[in-house]
């Protein structure tokens, strides 16, 4: 007898360890699949609203001791297989993303965990209120990654992102994360109701009693339905039609390599490939009121060169792009490694942006610069080298390039546009686009590298989130890309061209020049939903257990 229990105690806890690891593993895939992936680079978005429901069924089953182990498998598993093209530019890349996010979700998951215990009844509604706070917050601060916002995955169905303008992502990730919350109460009830008996297998029983759980939820989810209508009314309603403005025309140069590789050779080789593809689309196109190179196209710094000119093959190379700039019919928009005397020897690095105006301000004087603002954690900027020297040393020595940040949100102005020029990484932040709208700025000139990581994928999550930024503000984008996804998006979210990916080649198109003294509410108040779920998951988690409390007292 007592044989037999100890097998069915041992049969028990390896068939709770296998649907255990069973959700873990489904709930890292469901991760990656809404967005775009290694299967399919345009992601599969529907699939967002059933994401989330294997997290918080784990959260539920798995015991407080184990709950922050799972928490962290899941961190490490999901952006491994998101953000697998990190590996390509350098395998500390990707340890430290994933570690990192290991870390957040080993606090997010006992949370999950809490939320469903210290609220029976609505706990799954506090657990897609505190999912949505930890969307938010893991945004914020020197180590912020947007990548895998579920909002992101909607980035081709535009009707669904236009409430954006009022709410910023993070009221369409709410919108989104509900599902899964609500179908995780619905199996919840459905399993605790089940019949086995009268059935004869547990998931027949499961099966039979989803009906009824439904039912037991139809007012939340009429009203999901509700809002999710009203979504889709706004998405119809609120795009405007552009055409009738005035309109400016860009090139936007793509010169399919990674300017980074390869020294004086590659320089030399990147800026013949991007004179010869401007000049074919000035030729093609002599509307063209100005070109876009994308970032740090032209590696040398133009400014400390023309001055410091001891690196005779680099001034020279300075000299010929400048002579180039100068006969050019049009302004010029380079992005460029721009370098400032600093204490000593010491030379300040920024990620650059340079525009050239032909016969007016090339150098010298000093044209104008913008410096990028928001740099990527780790491999462009880490401010902690000497509380932690050693992994500092760890990241010199991965090929990174550590700049200075950028402090002013500058606005350029060509031909009547205002625009401003956000680098790479951080057209993926609404509160840097919202900074260069308040600034001024009716339109975003994106200028990319994402060559480094060889993948598709990637350029298109890129994409996706850039896509955001001019639905929130409701101003145009341009992207310049050293090998895609160079495109022009208008200010309803709609991509109206792109050029290849991966080849030598430019786009030519037209944005129009608005009046942005109409700001959305997004511009003028930011990531104010973020915020409201952030306190809100506090002062619920706070007042489950404050209630819990009060309750052992009085027993």
């Amino acid at each position: 007898m007592v044989e037999r229990c100890q097998k069915t105690d041992s049969h028990s806890l390896l068939a709770r360890c296998g649907i255990a690891l069973s959700l873990l593993v489904i709930s890292i895939i469901l991760f990656a699949l809404p967005q775009p992936n290694l299967l399919t680079v345009q992601g599969i978005p529907f699939l967002a609203y059933f994401a989330l429901v294997p997290v918080f069924l784990l959260v539920r089953f798995v015991s407080w001791k184990t709950v922050w182990l799972f928490g962290i498998a899941y961190g490490v598993g999901a952006y491994c297989l998101f953000t697998y093209w990190l590996a390509t530019f350098h395998p500390l890349g990707i340890f430290v993303i994933s570690f990192m996010y290991g870390l957040y979700l080993m606090v997010a998951f006992p949370l999950l965990k809490a939320a469903a215990s210290l609220f029976p009844k609505w706990g799954w509604l506090v657990q897609g209120v505190v999912w949505c706070a930890y969307d938010f917050v893991k945004t914020l601060g020197f180590s912020g990654f947007h990548y895998g916002v579920l909002s992101y995955s909607h980035w081709r169905w535009t009707p669904l992102i236009q409430i954006v303008d009022v709410v910023g992502v993070w009221g369409l990730d709410a919108l989104i994360t509900f599902t899964s919350a609500w179908f995780t109460a619905v199996i919840v009830d459905a399993y605790r109701n089940r019949d086995v008996e009268g059935c004869g297998c547990r998931f027949r029983a499961l099966v039979r009693a989803l009906p009824a759980a439904c039912r037991g939820h139809w007012i939340s989810g009429c009203c999901w339905l509700v809002v999710f209508a009203g979504v889709l009314v706004y998405g119809f309603v609120s795009p405007v039609d552009y055409s009738q403005e005035t309109q400016v025309e860009v090139a936007l140069i793509q010169q399919n390599s990674d300017p980074w590789v390869g020294g004086m050779t590659a320089y030399q080789r990147d800026l013949r490939t991007l004179m010869r593809l401007s000049d074919q689309a000035l030729a093609q196109n002599p509307q063209v009121d100005f070109v876009v190179w994308p970032e740090t196209a032209f590696v040398p710094r133009i400014a400390w060169h023309y001055r410091h000119r001891y690196e005779r093959d680099k001034f020279q190379l300075v000299q010929e792009l400048l002579q180039y700039l100068d006969r050019a019919p049009v302004p010029f928009v380079i992005g460029n490694d721009h370098g400032v005397d600093g204490v000593g020897n010491r030379i300040l690095d920024y990620n650059a942006v340079l525009l050239f105006k032909p016969g007016e301000n090339t150098l010298p004087p000093t044209p104008d610069i913008y410096g990028k603002m928001k740099l990527v954690p780790f491999t462009e900027y880490f401010p902690f080298d000497k509380q932690f020297p050693q992994l500092y040393q760890m990241l010199l020595n991965g090929d990174t390039h550590m700049w200075e940040p950028g402090v002013e949100p500058v606005v350029f102005e060509v031909d009547g546009l205002r625009f401003s020029t956000p680098i790479c990484f951080e057209d993926t932040f609404g509160f840097v686009g919202r900074r260069f709208v308040n600034a001024g700025a009716q339109a975003f000139v994106n200028l990319s590298n994402d060559a480094w990581s060889k993948s598709l994928a990637c350029q298109y999550q890129h994409l996706s989130m850039a896509v955001f930024r001019s639905v929130e503000n409701r101003v145009p984008t341009v992207r310049s890309t050293t090998t895609g996804q160079t495109c022009i998006i208008d200010p309803n979210g709609r991509i109206l061209a792109m050029a290849e990916p991966f080849v030598e080649t430019y786009l030519v198109g037209s944005i129009p020049v608005l009046d942005k003294t109409e700001k959305t509410v997004y511009t003028r108040l930011g990531d104010y939903v973020g915020v409201i779920f952030a306190l809100a998951a506090i002062l619920l988690l706070l007042a489950g257990l404050l209630a819990r409390m009060l309750r052992k007292v009085r027993t």
